[in-house]
């Protein structure tokens, strides 16, 4: 019995059809992939996720996707660089026991549990445990007890100042205004030489910390806030006041690429507090003190 023979042509136009073909598959695919990967990043960042003014090594980050919240992780400072929300008011806000601290598997680095034991910083959220709990549920709060969610910061702060400004947030501003879009991070000195060996471990200690709240209405309003690592805690809220501006200036950041030039110019380069409510509750304990 003789064989066939396929000619070389022939079997070359069939594996070119049959890659092509392959090809066309992770082409959709990616393109599906990229489109919900896409929309899923707007529902949770208002006027796009934050880029950057002049992009360097030191800003070379990742978007790691959570239940309710992006993270933009670095892993040359080993550290979230900005952490962006969406909050809505829900008729009863409740949230499960905390769970338990665990390590990110996609962080290029080991960030264990306990790797700031002994340091005399806390594991601070940025994407909160009680507001991400209340508004998208458990999953999401257990999405915010991963390292990459965290930051080292002074007990005073993570435990009194910082946690009053996110109470704020949740109980009051969201109530007020139903949505909020948040964005929060760290500040690091200007100089990246001056805090090399600043670290828990393997993470860049920063200097400080912002939040940014945004009420994402027709005419958009906004403040925002920086505060350092050296406070007492029961500092008003209003004392660390900043325009968006600012924290732009300290952290190279563009928050909202999307935002017009002119609505820009003015909801990122004034402190406007009316409408807010904040004198009556800048001063207002915190949950757990």
């Amino acid at each position: 019995m003789t064989r066939r023979r396929i000619p070389i042509r022939s079997r070359w136009r069939r594996q070119a059809r049959r890659f092509g073909i392959s090809l066309l598959f992770v082409v959709v695919g990616s393109g599906l992939w990229y489109a919900q990967e896409r929309d899923y990043r707007d529902q949770l960042s208002w006027m796009g996720v934050p880029t950057w003014e002049a992009p360097s090594p030191l800003t070379l980050h990742r978007v790691l996707r959570n239940q309710g919240f992006l993270v933009g992780w670095s892993d040359v400072r080993v550290s979230p660089l900005w952490v962006s929300y969406l909050l809505h008011a829900v008729e009863e806000p409740r949230a499960g026991a905390r769970p338990d601290f665990r390590r990110d598997w996609r962080t290029l680095w080991p960030i264990a549990a306990d790797s700031y034991f002994g340091s005399g910083y806390d594991r601070g959220h940025l994407a909160p445990n009680y507001a991400i709990a209340v508004v998208h549920g458990r999953e999401a709060q257990r999405d915010t007890f991963t390292m990459s969610n965290m930051s080292p910061q002074r007990p005073d702060l993570n435990r009194r100042l910082w946690q009053r400004l996110e109470e704020v947030v949740i109980d009051h501003f969201v109530p007020r205004f139903g949505v909020v879009q948040v964005i929060t991070g760290p500040v690091f000195p200007p100089r990246w030489l001056d805090n090399v060996t600043n670290r828990v471990g393997l993470v860049e200690v920063p200097e400080a910390f912002y939040k940014i709240i945004v009420v994402p209405a027709e005419e958009p309003r906004a403040l925002a806030f920086l505060m350092p690592q050296e406070v007492s805690g029961g500092e008003p809220l209003d004392d660390y006041l900043v325009s968006i501006d600012e924290v732009e200036a300290r952290t190279g950041l563009d928050f909202f690429p999307r935002l017009p030039g002119e609505v820009a110019e003015v909801l990122e380069g004034e402190v406007v507090t009316e409408g807010w409510g904040l004198d009556e509750v800048a001063r207002l304990p915190g949950r757990f003190q």
